[in-house]
């Protein structure tokens, strides 16, 4: 196998790890795996990261940054229906179907990590400040602050009892709920 282009071994080694994150804790999987997994030597797996949480660091931040950036673009498309029914209908269906590595993300967080804990804050204190400018863009019904952060709660909730395969809840009938419930005037 021809060696990877020195432009992508990072991105190499971020799939690979997001790829071995799909069945493994972090701390089960060691950077000799992710080398491996990402078709590299572990020597080229240093040059780039120094241990696992630099890794877990830039997945943080690619993962979260792309996250904004789509309801951004999703609430700046003037072509789209992005009333605050339809927002709000678009956060929870986004965050819960996007979870997989926030749980990762909590995991570090809770168990002492605190560069993990204080991104995963900041990033949420950037989603809540956006969210509330978008919805009082649409309505002053709802304290903005309010709504935004409920909004972040809930979908952290239902991805929770998503991830538990929970039977009492049917998360698409709630998303609509919600929205329906949200929505009105």
């Amino acid at each position: 196998m021809a060696a990877p282009r020195k432009d992508n071994v990072k991105e190499l080694i971020l799939e690979a790890t997001e790829k071995l994150l799909q069945t493994k804790k972090l701390s089960d999987i060691s950077l000799a795996e992710i080398a491996g997994y990402a078709g590299i030597s572990k020597g080229t797996l240093y040059y780039h990261y120094k241990n696992k949480n630099e890794i877990l660091f830039d997945i943080t931040d690619k993962y979260l940054k792309e996250q904004y950036d789509n309801l951004l673009a999703w609430t700046e498309d003037a072509s789209k229906d992005t009333s605050l029914h339809r927002l709000v209908k678009y956060v929870l269906e986004r965050d819960v179907a996007t979870a997989g590595m926030r749980l990762h993300l909590f995991y570090d967080a809770m168990m002492g990590d605190e560069s993990i804990r204080q991104k995963l804050l900041n990033r949420y204190k950037e989603f809540a400040r956006i969210l509330a400018e978008k919805i009082s863009q649409r309505t002053d019904e709802f304290p903005p602050d309010y709504l935004a952060w409920l909004l972040l709660v809930l979908s952290d909730g239902l991805y929770i009892h998503q991830t538990l395969d929970n039977p009492l809840l049917d998360i698409p009938q709630f998303i609509r709920q919600s929205e329906k419930s949200l929505g009105q005037k």
